[in-house]
């Protein structure tokens, strides 16, 4: 620098070393803060709203969340409910295939039971000719019975009783009622018996089926001859192949209904019964006899019941002191006798110690109910 240079420091006006210039400093970081804080607030607000969207979003995650869950949870339900309609259906399907399989045997069964019935059926119509007479008796249609039974009760007896049929059902009550009877045998001696009723076990209800025998042949329209002669012919006649016959094991001629039962060795029955009529040369004449098929019965349900005898009682007590006949006679005697109680006896039965006697029990008519043999 020269020395002819002169210069003087005048002061910057702006100078921060000025008051003005300190305060246009101030006022210029007044405004920088002024801006600052606006920065401040807009980055709080937006802080805010950052928060309040999150926020947002955390509930609408929370809510899709949840509704999945839900909608998982739904599905497993619906899921379990239609596996069950599964299995119900498969358990239905297999009921139903259970009740389609029985309904199928039932019908076999039926469809057997038809043809069986057919068969019957024709049998029926095809049953032997017997000539009827009307005889002018006549009696109520309801009364009527499906078949007639004859009993044939055999009744074993104990040692030292007797059995007394009575023509009045009210002599065996009053009998019953004095129970004890003491019965005098003459020379002061006398014993005491005891009057009892007896008990029989009847058929309440008896079904019988019926079947066509493979093996039999009932023959019917036979001539007037000696049997054994007819039977011959007959065994001769059905033994020929050419008659549809066949080896002949067994000929049974019935008196009750004049037919002859025709066994053959094999099942052939059905084959002969083809032809309903066969000619038979009888003493140098043809008779035409009538064939028809033979039924088998079997006892299929039986019900019994016990049923005590109206007029005849027990005696009971009565000791082995006499012969047989003498006591049976006294015992008889007594109970006839009205002043003992006692009536008209139709049937007496006495069986003494040690002994073994069974009486038959027969048909009750109207007038006889109970016998005894």
């Amino acid at each position: 620098m020269s020395s002819d240079e002169d210069f003087s420091l005048v002061p910057d006006p702006q100078s921060e070393d000025t008051l003005e210039g300190i305060k246009a400093s101030i006022q210029n970081y007044k405004k920088k803060y002024d801006q600052l804080m606006e920065e401040t607030k807009e980055l709080t607000k937006t802080i805010e709203d950052r928060r309040d969207l999150k926020q947002q979003f955390k509930q609408r995650t929370d809510k899709l969340t949840q509704d999945l869950e839900d909608d998982k949870r739904s599905y497993r339900d619906q899921l379990a409910n239609e596996k069950l309609k599964l299995d119900l259906l498969k358990q239905e399907e297999l009921k139903l295939m259970a009740e389609i399989k029985e309904t199928n045997a039932a019908i076999k069964a039926e469809e057997a039971n038809k043809k069986h019935l057919m068969q019957q059926a024709d049998v029926f119509t095809s049953v032997p000719e017997r000539d009827m007479v009307f005889k002018g008796a006549t009696g109520n249609a309801n009364n009527k019975q499906e078949f007639e039974m004859k009993p044939h009760i055999v009744y074993p007896m104990d040692g030292g009783t007797a059995l007394i049929t009575f023509e009045e059902e009210v002599v065996a009550r009053k009998i019953l009622e004095l129970k004890k009877h003491q019965v005098n045998l003459g020379e002061e001696c006398s014993i005491t018996v005891e009057a009892r009723p007896v008990h029989l076990m009847l058929p309440k209800l008896v079904e019988i089926d019926s079947e066509v025998c493979s093996q039999r042949i009932l023959i019917s329209n036979l001539p007037r001859m000696d049997t054994e002669i007819l039977l011959d012919k007959l065994q001769i006649h059905f033994s020929k192949s050419k008659n549809g016959g066949g080896e002949v094991e067994d000929c049974e001629y019935l008196s009750d209904s004049e037919t002859v039962v025709l066994t053959f060795v094999e099942n052939i029955a059905k084959r002969v019964v083809q032809n309903e009529f066969h000619d038979l040369t009888v003493q140098k004449k043809k008779h035409t006899v009538r064939v028809t098929p033979f039924l088998n019965g079997k006892i299929s349900n039986l019900k019994t019941k016990m049923t005590q005898c109206p007029r005849t009682v027990m005696l009971t007590g009565i000791p082995d002191i006499m012969e047989r006949e003498t006591l049976q006679d006294l015992l008889e005697i007594h109970f006839q006798k009205n002043t003992n109680g006692g009536g008209e006896i139709e049937a007496f039965l006495y069986n003494p110690l040690g002994q073994h006697t069974s009486a038959v029990f027969g048909g009750a008519t109207p007038d006889s109910e109970d016998e005894e043999e």
